[in-house]
C-alpha cells in the first residue's frame, strides 16, 4: 500500500461555535467522555507529551493523562528522568491527544508545576504494588547495563520492602499542566477542518478564535 492510498475523508462530526462549550476544560470533558465511551478509541488517556532542554532540544513522548479539572492536566513520572530534568530547566510544555477513531486532536500548551505532596502520595498509593516497586528500582532514562540489571534492582527492592506498604519515592510523583491554549481540530472533508482554538486572557477568561485548517 502507498501512502498515497492512506488518504481519508473526515466527516464523523463538526465543531461548530455555537454549540462548543464557552471553557475550554468543559469542552475536553465532553470529548474525553465520548472517547472513553468509544471502544474503538484505543488508550483514550495517552497524549504525547512535549518538553524543551537546556539547549533549546525538543523532546516528546507519550504519557497517560492521570487526571484534569479547571486548574489543568496531571500525569505522573520520575522527576530525575529526562523529561523530569527538561521541565526543571524550561517549565513549559505541548500535550496532543489524537483519537482517530473519532477524527479528533486535541493540543495543550501551558507552564508546568510539581502537584503537591498529597496528591502525588494518593495517586501513588492507588498504583499496582508491582508499579510502586518498578518506580524504586528504576533509574528512569539513566543507561542501565542490561535486563538482568533492572531485574536484580527489582529482586533487591522486592526484598527490601517485603510484605509491607511501599511508599512514593522522593523522585518520583506529579505534575500540572495550566493551559494557556488549547486547541480542539475536528477533521471535516475536503481539508477544511473545524479548530477552536481557546486563549486564556486577562483574568483568567477564554476567548475563542477558529483558525484555518
Amino acid at each position: 500500500m502507498s501512502l498515497s492510498e492512506l488518504r481519508r475523508h473526515y466527516s464523523l462530526h463538526e465543531l461548530r461555535e455555537e454549540t462548543a462549550e464557552a471553557d475550554p476544560f468543559a469542552q475536553f470533558r465532553r470529548w474525553f467522555d465520548e472517547a472513553l465511551g468509544n471502544a474503538a478509541v484505543a488508550e483514550p488517556n495517552a497524549m504525547t507529551l512535549a518538553t524543551i532542554d537546556r539547549q533549546g532540544y525538543p523532546a516528546a513522548r507519550t504519557v497517560l493523562l492521570k487526571g484534569f479539572d479547571e486548574r489543568g492536566f496531571v500525569f505522573y513520572t520520575n522527576y530525575e528522568s529526562a523529561k523530569g530534568r527538561e521541565l526543571a530547566a524550561n517549565p513549559r510544555a505541548a500535550l496532543v491527544f489524537f483519537w482517530a477513531a473519532l477524527e479528533r486532536q486535541v493540543r495543550v500548551t501551558g507552564a508546568v508545576g510539581y502537584t503537591s505532596d498529597e496528591e502525588s502520595d494518593a495517586y501513588f498509593a492507588s498504583r499496582p504494588r508491582g508499579s510502586q516497586l518498578g518506580a524504586w528500582a528504576s533509574t528512569q532514562s539513566a543507561p542501565v547495563s542490561g535486563r538482568p540489571e533492572l531485574e536484580a534492582r527489582l529482586a533487591e527492592t522486592v526484598a527490601r520492602f517485603g510484605d509491607g506498604p511501599v511508599p512514593r519515592p522522593p523522585r518520583w510523583g506529579g505534575y500540572r499542566l495550566t493551559p494557556d491554549a488549547v486547541e480542539f481540530w475536528q477533521g471535516r472533508p475536503d481539508r477544511l477542518h473545524d479548530r477552536l482554538r481557546y486563549v486564556r486572557g486577562e483574568g483568567g477568561l477564554w476567548r475563542v478564535e477558529r483558525l484555518c485548517p
